[in-house]
This record gives structure tokens, sequence and C-alpha cells, in this order.
């Protein structure tokens, strides 16, 4: 019987009583159940795996021990937030060969950094006794009860790699070790599906595959139908776009999607049903990085809208074929999606700012979150545009939490994960909005754009960067704009760039501040940075140690290539003698 506490409220005199839950800790059965099951799942000898913004990530020989782990994991933080928790199987743009693992944390976002070294210290923990011992003390140090109102529920997902059928196994495993936990197998998915699924079933809402399709299926048409008439329509080859599915999950998904939309042809190649191999010589991934058309592709596509998912489909681009190369293209990358997006929603806001009359006039706050990475040229357009840009450190936790702070933010990287991000409030103020304009002035301007950014709301993933989302939001907005790619792609053209790495003896030796654009350490090395770029047209430079590897990386803009490399390779020779 748990003790129990009577309060008396001193101005009615009414009871109510107070239940102290029992101390965290696991009973005698539950860690007989972890030292049983876990002596069939000891980490491979001489592997320390670590945590980071895609997850766990190796060599899918490697994770089994991992998954099953992530999956008790997975369980404890169900029962810490009592919510539901996903868990994700997948390595996206790596090769075939690889695999991986990660968290989707209550709201669809990724797992709360809080926990991150608790994960990396139950992955690498040696043996069975060690990792009961650590799994004691954390549940002890947050005060997970095992016997809360809810028990633990987890969804789990996987992409379309070999590897990923046993691996998800060795996760339910894992779940079922926590005595009530509940493993919901939802299939082959997109990773973005996943954490939109979590995100939804916390909001107390349906959350099957259907449902997802259903919802950007009916906001996707919306949109169409809100497309002002006096804007000019694609015709002949502009109707169709051309995906390549980097032969993994989401150009089959795409094609169920496909059939639930009107106004839109869609042609999938790369789907993987065409024995393709995941991620090779395809994706959005290699795409931007080698500038050149993913396999299947080629002059015949010329004048054609083409666009690039990555393997688990959380990243977008869109390219050009040139008509008479072999295989060059113009890419239109994450820092072009992200103008297009903020035109499109500024464009909205003034609409409705004009409006007179309209309750409670709201100044939404738009805001843009670039990294460091993001293209000058990109920068200094949205500056022009008047629009509010804030840089944060590299990754996608950083750049996602500081778009949550405003009333519509929208991040990219140049890769293509991104995604826009609506406020509760001002989803709020949007739906009273759209309705008082609906009795006072149906069909009028403010009403329509009212309507279009609730559209876009449920349209673009909210918990995750999603190419499924991004793809329709980008059509959608080319049509209502009139726009080519072409004409999107010339809204500023890039600074030419290089990147580079140079090996360190310890990268922790340099420490950087201001989104990683200044080095505070080692003294001299950030004024010797700005001598150097000073001698160049349109030059910018900065390093940042990387997450991963004793490497230093420099990262170069100027006014023309031959500049660029030469910034690179001048940089980078002082990086090696203040680190060498």
């Amino acid at each position: 019987m748990e003790p129990q506490v009577t309060v008396v409220a001193a101005s009615s005199g009414s009871k109510s009583t107070v239940v102290i839950r029992a101390p965290a800790a696991m009973n005698e059965q539950q860690q007989s159940l972890i030292l049983e099951s876990s002596s069939r799942f000891l980490p491979p000898q001489g592997v320390k795996l670590s945590y980071g913004t895609a997850g766990f990530r190796a060599d899918a020989s490697l994770l089994q021990s991992t998954v099953f782990r992530v999956g008790i994991l997975a369980a404890l933080r169900s029962l810490k937030t009592q919510s539901v928790i996903g868990v994700m199987i997948t390595a996206s743009h790596n090769k075939v060969s690889d695999n991986g693992v990660k968290i989707a944390d209550p709201n669809g976002g990724m797992l709360s950094q809080h926990w991150e070294p608790f994960a990396d210290a139950l992955a690498n923990a040696p043996s069975p006794q060690e990792l009961i011992q650590l799994i004691n003390e954390f549940v002890k140090k947050e005060g997970i009860s095992f016997d809360g109102v809810k028990p633990a529920e987890i969804l789990l997902g996987r992409d379309t790699r070999p590897s990923g059928e046993a691996l998800l196994e060795a996760a339910k495993e894992g779940v079922a070790l926590i005595v009530g936990a509940v493993a919901m197998d939802m299939g082959i998915l997109t990773t973005p599906q996943l954490h939109w699924m979590v995100r939804t079933r916390n909001k107390g809402m349906k959350a099957s595959e259907q449902d997802y399709f259903e919802q950007l299926s009916s906001s996707f048409r919306c949109l169409m139908d809100l497309i002002p008439s006096e804007r000019s329509k694609f015709d002949g080859t502009n109707d169709k776009l051309v995906v390549d599915g980097a032969n993994g999950v989401g150009g089959l998904k795409l094609k169920v999607l496909e059939k639930l939309l009107n106004g839109l042809v869609i042609e999938v190649r790369n789907s993987s049903e065409d024995g393709g191999i995941l991620n090779e010589g395809v994706g959005a991934d290699y795409v931007q990085k080698e500038k050149v058309v993913p396999h299947g592709f080629g002059s015949g596509d010329a004048g054609i809208r083409c666009a690039s998912l990555d393997g688990d489909a959380d990243r977008l681009v869109y390219f050009n074929v040139h008509p008479e190369s072999s295989g060059a293209i113009d890419l239109v990358d994450g820092d072009k999606i992200l103008s297009l997006f903020a035109l499109f929603i500024r464009e909205q806001l003034s609409i409705l700012n004009e409006k007179e009359g309209t309750k409670n006039n709201y100044q939404a706050r738009l805001g843009i979150v670039q990294t460091a990475y993001a293209n000058g040229a990109s920068t200094n357009y949205l500056k022009q545009l008047g629009l509010e840009v804030n840089l944060t450190p590299t990754g996608v936790k950083y750049l996602h939490e500081k778009t949550a702070e405003f009333d519509i933010g929208i991040y990219f990287e140049a890769n293509g994960h991104g995604t826009v991000l609506f406020s509760e409030s001002f989803i709020d103020w949007l739906e009273a909005t759209a309705n008082e304009l609906s009795t006072q002035s149906k069909g009028s301007d403010a009403e329509k754009a009212a309507l279009r950014l609730l559209a876009a709301s449920r349209l673009i993933n909210q918990a995750f960067g999603d190419a499924l989302s991004g793809v329709l939001l980008v059509e959608v907005i080319l049509q209502h704009m009139g726009w080519s790619i072409h004409r999107w792609n010339e809204l500023y053209h890039d600074l030419p760039s290089r990147q580079l790495k140079v090996k360190v003896a310890d990268r922790t030796a340099v420490i950087t501040t201001n989104a990683e654009t200044v080095v505070v350490s080692p003294p001299g090395l950030q004024e010797a940075i700005n001598n150097e770029t000073v001698k160049y047209s349109q030059g910018r430079c900065f390093v940042r140690p990387s997450g991963t590897e004793d490497v230093v990386r420099v990262y170069a803009e100027a006014s023309s290539q031959e500049a660029a490399d030469s910034l690179a390779n001048s940089v980078a020779k002082l990086v090696d003698q203040f680190l060498g």
C-alpha cells in the first residue's frame, strides 16, 4: 500500500488525498529479467559507440546489443515522461551495410540532450551486471517510477535496410524487459513519419500512416485551391516533377502519397523497387555534395523540375539538369528552399497585417535560423528582405530549439534538412482570425492568407525535417508564385565555397563562440584567420572542431572559386601551424 497524506484546503475545509509514490527503484523480478536477457546481447569487443545528432550509427553487424539496450532506454524514457516514445532504426544517407538507432521524444523531436550521456553509458556497459548497476543508479537519480499511471509505450519503425528487421526485433526485446511496456511495430517508415506519429499520438490524436498521408494530402489540396486565379499555372513539361528516391523508403512512400494528390504529377525513380542500391550514386546527400545528376537521370531531363530525397526521407534538394553536359546540374539546396518558404510566409503575413479590424491584430514574429555553413549569399538575401536571421551552432537540435522561439520559425541546412515551426499561440490566433474573417469578409485576401498559413502548418512536419511534406510545400508555393525552377534558382547566386579537413592531435584544443564562427582558443588563431580573410573580395571563413573525429573543419567562401580555394588552403595551413 502506498503512503497517503490528506490535505485540507483552508478556504473551503474540503479534503483531498495526495498519493506519495514509492521511491524509484527496480524490483528483483525486473532486475533478473534484464540480467538474463542482456547476457544474450553482449556488446562487441573494442567498439565504443556515441549517441550524436543521428543517434547511434555503425556497421549493422555491430549494433544488435546497442539497439536492444536502446529498447530499454526508450521504455525508461516513456515511464519518466508518461508519454509515447519512438525508436527509429535507420542510418539515413549512410551506405546500405550501415544501420543506426535513434529515439524520438514526446514532442516528436530528438532525445533530450540531458539523457545522451546515459545513452552512451548504456550502450558501452561491458557486462550485464554493470548494465543493471547503471540502470539502477539512473532510475534513482531521475526518480523514475515503475508503478506509474501509464505503462511505457513505444512506437518502433525502420527503413528499408535488410539489417533492419533483426535489429527491430532486438529493440522489441529490450522494450519488453520493462514490465508492462508495450512495443508497437509501425512497419517500414520514413524517419519523419515516425517522429510525426509520436508527436501526434501524444497530442491525443490518431496517428496511423494513413492519417499521416491524409493530413498531408488534404492540406496540399487546400493550398492548391487557394492559389490566386491571376497567377499563371504551370504548363507543358513544368506540370511534372521527377524525384530521385535514393533507392530508399522515401520513394516508396511518395508513390503512395502521389495517388492522393491532384494537380501534381510525380514520377519516382530509384524507388528501391528497381533493384538499385540504397544511397549508391543516388540521394540528396550525393547530389548536394557531388553536384551531379543521380543514377537514372540525364540530359533528357533538361528543363524538368527534379528533386532528390535522402535514404530515410528527412532531406530534400532540387536540381535542374544541364541540356548538353555529362551530368552537370544547377543545385537548388536547402538554403533556397528556406528562402522560398520565407517569401511565401512573409507574403501571407503582410496581407494579414494590412487587414484592418481583425481582433487584437497580432504582429507575428517570423524568424529564420541557419548555421554558419549557410551560403553567405543566402543570408544576405534574407537580411535584404528585412527578415530576422539567427545563427546557431551546427546540428539539428540547436536549429530546432532556436526556431521554436518564434511565432513562425524556419530552419534549413544547405543539405536539405529543415522545417517550419508554428507556435501553438499563433495557430490559435490564426484559427480565431480565419473564423472571424469567414463571417465578416468571406473570400477576402486576408481570409485566404490566414487559411494558407493554417494549411501550411498542417502540411509541413512540425516534429522533424520531412522531405515528403517539404516537396509538397515547395510544389504548391511554386504554383502559387507561378514560378519555374529557373526563376526560383535566380533569387540569388551562391558564393563559391570550399570545405577542408585538417588532421589534428586533439580537436578539443579548438574552442569556438558566436555559433562556431569565432575561435577563442588557441589564442591568436582567430586574428590570423581575420588577417587572411580580408585579402579576399567577399571573403568569409571559419573553423570548427569535428564532433566525431580528430579533425578541424575549415569553411571558406569568396567571390570566385579560385579565391575560395586559396582562402581555405591558407587557413588550413594556419590551423596546422597552431595545432599541428
